[in-house]
């Protein structure tokens, strides 16, 4: 590394490959006399370019670092010329390179033998800052438009702008977030080279190669070295394996697109007019039955259409939403040519799960593109149709469980609605084949109906006539389309209010403001909001520094208490999808008073008197471990070695044991333990709400006058869903009553 009259010499491949820690080494050195401005790697020779041609480089660290770091990082790091490997772009990201910057890293660790890989952020990087402000302004407008490729990098640095608003709070500065993103963006990168090269991830993985990130300050010249990713250990054990996401993408097809060539370049595009909704829909029927009598049109396109598609931008004449299980591209199925159409596809050509990206992409399409015509298009034999027709029929078994558990299961139970809708209109019964073919066609109305329902812009395109949104399903075995027009429910939805699509949608704070809630209203968004955590779709949980402080300022008004089970194994909140201050919730062993009168009566009469609350749920759950243990103390209760109760868990027990033996008692001698616990948590449910009828006056008072309703329910573990019982049989006789103080009370 020297040479006579210590002058730096350079590395080639004649030297041995240099540990990490010492590469590391050298760089931390190389730093510090950059800093001081004690450079020695100054000069070079002839021989030195000589031997770095002749012998070949030997880099001992390959460095993924900025365009815009304003000094070589060879300088940075005062190294010679074959001492690091550098590759540069804006952002040091991977993000729109990754075949270039992975390859290129693949090829220094792999053939040139470097064991350090160095990620390099600086401060007031421009590409991070004018992504995170790129970000937080398009979270105050929800419009996002990319029209350059410096765009598409912006908001494909969207994900590092997110976390680092996440790790600083929401009330902090954008300079702040900003140059916290820079900090994340780091390992960012690194996370990606782990996650997606399986070269440099088994190299890591072996301690044949280290990857580490690094901060160099523009004001010091300092260079802050921040060690591994926190993912490395997570990355390294995954199962993941696959290629950078750029280079998995096809890059266009050579044969099969479709119609006859049309539009003045030979496909069309921005620069021919836009085509009516009706000349769209006759497009597609022909284009489809080319398609179907096997005598398609199209020819491959030419390097000039193709070049006409990027120089004048595309005008599809239609955008449809199809299946990715319909077992060929829709642009087939209609002889269609590239940018004839705008094609989204997912399982089951739905939105239930995807509103963001469908409604948003569909809005582009019409407003930004001018597509006048919108098909949704279903087919016969539909995998995700039929798996939701199947989780809904078994779960009216008991067969299957309703809730979510991955991605494809709450597709499926979010899909399931479409096969309840489906039986409604056949009848119970039905054949499943049948039962299925109809909900492929009740599924497109379905989203249909959600598009004119949660999407403005649509809803006003397609009342001014400039939008025509209709159905179609594909039939497999013939390749025909049989087309369905539009959802009968139009009109209708048309004329009703437009909201946000269910995952953008954000609830309200109530505060003391909003004045009490009656009774009705609120047992109704109880039921919305259990809804939509069953199936997964719940809008909750946006909190702002705002809200809380509104909770604090002006105090809260919930619009239910609720008495529930600690052991339910979720927040009753998130239960019943409810904001803070939404819900008063006690919570104890078998959601009871037996012992807890004092506390919980108490403190009930504090919501329905000091808060003003109209709606109380008493509300058990499956599988109750409190009502099990109460069974099993009311079933040794019947055998003479009974002992006494030692213990505060045994005397709870023992006091629910009362409605183990009511349980019994209507069942009969030949009952099981568990048919009994069942039971019971149904019955002490209602036991508690006599409880409070019994014990309680100002509670009685209330209900006796109607300005306070107490029902039941309870909480199915398993399905998420909350069965809503109604009022206690007893409570007619109980608001007749004379008071009296809870037991606890009376000793």
């Amino acid at each position: 590394m020297s040479s006579p009259g210590g002058r730096r010499s350079v590395r080639t491949a004649a030297d041995p490959p240099m540990a990490p820690e010492e590469a590391l080494k050298h760089l931390k050195e190389g730093n510090m006399r950059f800093v001081k401005g004690e450079p020695q790697a100054t000069r070079t020779n002839e021989g030195m370019r000589n031997a770095l041609v002749d012998m070949g480089q030997a880099p001992h660290t390959a460095i993924v670092g900025c365009a815009d770091s304003r000094a070589p990082l060879e300088t940075i790091f005062d190294a010679m010329p074959g001492d690091v490997f550098v590759l540069r772009n804006a952002g040091n990201t991977c993000t729109h390179a990754e075949g270039s910057m992975v390859g290129s890293l693949e090829f220094c660790t792999g053939k040139l033998g470097a064991r350090m890989i160095l990620v390099m952020g600086h401060t007031k990087c421009g590409a991070v800052y004018g992504a995170t402000h790129a970000y937080l302004e398009a979270r105050k407008s929800d419009v996002v438009s990319v029209n350059s490729a410096l765009e598409g990098l912006l908001l494909d640095l969207a994900p590092v702008a997110e976390r680092a608003l996440s790790d600083m709070g929401s009330s902090s500065d954008a300079e702040s977030v900003a140059a916290h993103a820079v900090k994340v963006n780091v390992f960012h990168t690194i996370d990606f080279l782990l996650r997606y090269s399986e070269s440099i991830r088994d190299k890591v993985r072996s301690g044949q190669v280290e990857i580490q990130g690094g901060l160099y300050h523009l004001d010091t010249g300092t260079v802050e070295f921040m060690g591994r990713s926190p993912r490395q250990t997570e990355l390294l054990s995954s199962t993941h394996r696959g290629l950078p996401p750029s280079m998995t993408r096809e890059g266009g097809r050579t044969s099969g697109y479709g119609p006859a060539a049309r539009g003045m370049h030979g496909v069309r595009t921005a620069a021919d007019s836009a085509v009516a909704a009706d000349e769209a829909l006759k497009m597609l029927q022909a284009g489809n039955e080319r398609f179907a009598v096997g005598a398609p049109l199209a020819k491959n396109a030419t390097a000039k259409m193709r070049e006409a598609l990027v120089s004048h931008g595309q005008a599809p004449h239609t955008a449809i939403l199809g299946c990715a299980d319909s077992r060929v591209p829709v642009d087939t199925v209609f002889d269609a040519m590239p940018g004839d159409l705008f094609v989204l596809r997912n399982a089951g050509n739905t939105c239930t799960h995807a509103e963001g990206s469908m409604v948003g992409s569909l809005e582009f399409c019409c407003g930004k593109l001018g597509s006048k015509l919108i098909l949704v298009l279903g087919h016969t034999q539909c995998g995700a149709i039929a798996g939701a027709t199947n989780t809904y029929l078994a779960s009216k078994d008991g067969g299957a469980s309703k809730s979510a558990g991955s991605a494809l299961e709450g597709l499926l139970v979010g899909l399931s609605r479409v096969a309840h809708q489906a039986e409604e209109e056949l009848g119970v019964g039905v054949e499943i084949r049948r039962l299925i073919s109809h909900a492929v066609r009740v599924n497109v109305f379905t989203s249909i109906d959600f598009l004119l329902k949660y999407s403005e812009p649509l809803r006003q395109l397609v009342k001014s006539g400039n939008l025509e949104i209709q159905g179609g399903v594909y039939h497999l075995e013939t390749g025909r389309v049989e087309f369905m027009g539009r959802s009968p429910c139009q009109a209708q939805l048309l004329a009703s209010d437009s909201s946000l699509p269910p995952s953008l949608q954000a609830l309200p704070i109530r505060t003391t403001l909003h004045g009490p809630m009656p009774h009705q209203e609120a047992l109704k968004l109880l039921k919305e909001g259990n809804d939509r955590f069953a199936v997964g779709a719940a809008i909750s949980g946006r909190i702002t520094p705002a809200m809380r402080k509104a909770l604090v300022k002006e105090g809260q008004a919930p619009h239910t208490a609720i008495i529930g089970c600690a052991d339910s194994r979720a927040p009753l909140e998130t239960v019943f999808d409810a904001m803070p201050g939404d819900i008063f919730v006690l919570r104890n062993a078998g959601n009871t008073c037996t012992h807890a009168e004092g506390s919980m009566v108490g403190s009930l009469e504090f919501c329905l008197g000091a808060l003003h609350t109209k709606m109380v749920m008493v509300l058990g759950h499956t599988a109750c471990g409190a009502i099990k243990g109460a069974t099993k103390t009311f079933l040794a209760s019947k055998i003479p070695t009974k002992t006494k109760a030692a213990k505060a868990l045994d005397a709870l027990l023992e006091g629910l044991s009362v409605v183990a033996s009511s349980a019994a008692s209507q069942l009969g001698p030949d009952a099981t333990e568990q048919q009994i616990a069942t039971l019971a948590v149904k019955l002490n449910v209602f036991h508690t709400i006599d409880f409070l009828l019994q014990y309680s006056p100002l509670i009685r008072r209330k209900v006796q006058a109607g300005e306070v309703e107490i029902q039941g329910g309870i909480y199915d573990l398993e399905t998420g869903r909350v069965e809503f019982l109604g009022q206690s049989p007893a409570q007619a006789g109980l608001v007749k009553s004379e008071a009296n103080l809870p037991p606890s009370l009376t000793k």
